[in-house]
């Protein structure tokens, strides 16, 4: 079985947000199959179910001023920022016809990031007991997820522009002190976002389809 693919563009978050709901409740009723939303945001801090006071560093007010809105989501994990550099994945996935198990579905997503960074001949790393893929001690790829009736949505997003970054110094990223890298970066040339999002939509496939003969 394949999934649906709905590419968003650039969005505004609560847009996409509430697509992904949209696409949630067909799925779980029966009326879509599985699906892959990938978009890239406007400027935006989001704040996972886990996220402790002291993760953003600056004011509501400042936020403001620099036009980052901030949203409370169900999703897991701490806070994180999303911009137009980053390209953003929401699987909304029926575990119930793959594996239902959230460990193997993180590291799944985790592998699709190292299949995506391999094809730049880049190798990303996990690490113990952390959540995500890092490249020379800098995290490039973070996720959180939200799963109900083992269907999931929220995902996965992987820094692509270098000019993208400064949105991270605004937060402790995932709630730690940590450093953010992007693909630009570390290539130290430009990469076309709709480039990127073939790449990533194929890995998908690849992780997801055939070896797990959706």
């Amino acid at each position: 079985m394949d999934f649906d693919v709905f590419d968003l563009g650039l969005i505004d978050y609560r847009l996409a947000w509430l697509f992904q709901k949209e696409v949630f409740k067909a799925v779980k009723n029966g009326y879509a199959r599985m699906a892959l939303i990938i978009c890239s945001h406007y400027p935006v801090i989001t704040i996972g179910r886990l996220a402790g006071k002291d993760s953003i560093l600056v004011s509501d007010d400042e936020l403001k001023k620099r036009g980052i809105f901030i949203y409370e989501v169900e999703r897991g994990g701490d806070v994180t920022y999303h911009g137009p550099g980053q390209i953003t994945a929401y699987p909304v996935f029926n575990l119930n016809y793959l594996n239902k198990d959230l460990h193997w579905y993180l590291r799944e997503l985790e592998q699709v990031a190292i299949d995506f960074l391999e094809n730049f001949g880049i190798s990303g790393i996990r690490k113990p007991h952390l959540t995500g893929v890092w490249l020379n001690g800098k995290k490039i790829a973070s996720i959180g997820i939200t799963v109900k009736n083992w269907i999931t949505y929220h995902g996965i997003s992987i820094n692509i522009k270098k000019d993208d970054l400064s949105g991270f110094d605004f937060i402790k990223p995932c709630g730690m002190n940590i450093a953010m890298t992007s693909l630009e970066t570390v290539l130290k040339r430009e990469i076309s976002i709709q480039d990127a999002k073939d790449n990533i939509i194929e890995k998908f496939r690849g992780v997801f389809c055939k070896k797990n003969n959706m």
